[in-house]
């Protein structure tokens, strides 16, 4: 497998920031390639009266090399520090340890630009959010920067399967492979990143002529409640996602509601599907959930529902940044829900949001969302059966590299 390099999204927010994007390794080689990028993004911060965030969620782990070149490309910010956030704890204690003089660290992108001083207009303030209604344009293109800060977070995981199909099929480079796993995607109208993942999981294909031998590609669609009642095409992912979650507030009467399911190549985490309701804030913090308190993680984990009264109560919880954005949200009461196979596995999670604390579900609404909650995972079995593995099969049987265009054609 190839070593995953560093890409890197450069994000303006509003008129005070630009965020950069950070993933994979920060490792020796890219070093001196990462200082001179620094400074470019520093000048063309500073040409713009930006301040300069570095997003290092997506960094896996980073080296003295890289740590020095970031000293060196900001050791002239020191009254004006660039804003480093959320490197998990092992990178984080890599750059505590350099004590490097022009970065200030963060917990959450929230946090970094809510210490951004606060322009004159009063819309454009960070802290303006209202369960499922940003009063702001400054807040809505906040949510874009953290939905594509979300979107980044997958960029090393694409990056694992362009080398294993480099590999495999002696691709001519990064952008070949690429190439393919967006043909295949786009054929079958897979997300990209579930392509990536299938890629990495699956067994290696079997024969040159087929990945999956005798395999029956047309499997008929579960014979379920949820998708009696759907009239859509039961491949279209996220036509399906959308149209359960919108069921399950429905039957709840919740506030808001996310969606979550499971990751097999990133050891099970639990990657953010869909949502209503929520602002950037709070689902910028359960883009990738792992760990609790996150309570989707602890219904994932205890395979049953998981209901927290009032968040505010929760020690752990409301101590927690995705605690705390959600009592910024003004959502109290959450109430999880796993999603388990007929053969007992959990393949995410449906959680539930109410502005006023305390339970409130009804026996009624509890028998209807459990049945829900079944249906989705029997469709997400079915689908990851069927129509990814459609994909790899497109994939393994077109992975010529499409003809190169003539560009005086």
């Amino acid at each position: 497998m190839m070593t995953t390099r560093s890409p890197q999204l450069v994000l303006p927010v509003v008129d005070q920031a630009t965020v950069v994007c950070l993933a994979g390794e920060l490792d020796a080689d890219i070093g001196t390639q990462l200082g001179q990028e620094l400074k470019q993004h520093l000048e063309q911060a500073a040409r713009r009266g930006h301040r300069l965030v570095l997003d290092m969620a997506g960094v896996t782990s980073i080296s003295a090399a890289a740590c020095r070149a970031l000293q060196q490309a900001t050791a002239h910010l020191a009254h004006e520090p660039a804003l480093l956030v959320a490197a998990p704890p092992a990178v984080r204690g890599v750059l505590e340890s350099a004590h490097p003089t022009g970065v200030r660290l963060h917990d959450t992108l929230a946090d970094a630009l809510a210490s951004l001083p606060r322009p004159p207009a009063p819309q454009s303030s960070l802290g303006a959010w209202q369960l499922g209604n940003p009063s702001a344009e400054g807040e809505s293109l906040r949510e874009e920067v953290f939905g594509l800060r979300a979107k980044a977070r997958t960029t090393g995981l694409i990056g694992v399967a362009q080398g294993i199909l480099m590999e495999r099929y002696d691709l001519s480079g990064p952008t070949a492979a690429f190439a393919l796993l967006r043909r295949a995607s786009q054929q079958f109208n897979v997300p990209l990143r579930v392509v990536a993942s299938a890629v990495v999981t699956a067994p290696p294909p079997t024969s040159d002529s087929q990945w999956f031998p005798g395999r029956t590609t047309h499997a008929p669609r579960p014979d379920i409640a949820f998708l009696h009642a759907y009239s859509g095409d039961a491949a279209d992912r996220g036509h399906v996602l959308a149209t359960a979650l919108h069921e399950a507030l429905a039957l709840s009467d919740a506030d808001a509601a996310e969606m979550h399911l499971t990751d097999p190549a990133q050891d099970g985490a639990l990657f953010l599907e869909q949502h209503r309701g929520l602002g950037g804030a709070y689902w910028d913090q359960v883009a990738l959930a792992t760990d609790p308190p996150v309570v989707c993680v602890r219904a994932q984990r205890q395979r049953e529902p998981v209901t927290v009264p009032d968040v505010a109560a929760d020690p752990d919880l409301a101590a927690h940044p995705a605690g705390r954005a959600l009592l910024a949200l003004g959502s109290h009461a959450v109430h999880s829900m796993p999603l388990i196979t007929a053969d007992g596995h959990c393949t995410g999670t449906v959680t539930l949001h109410r502005a006023q604390p305390g339970p409130w579900l009804t026996s009624r609404q509890q028998h209807g969302l459990d049945a829900l909650m079944a249906d989705i995972a029997t469709w997400r079995s079915w689908y990851r059966r069927t129509v990814v593995l459609d994909a790899l099969e497109y994939l393994h049987q077109h992975r010529e590299p499409e003809p190169r265009r003539d560009d005086h054609a």
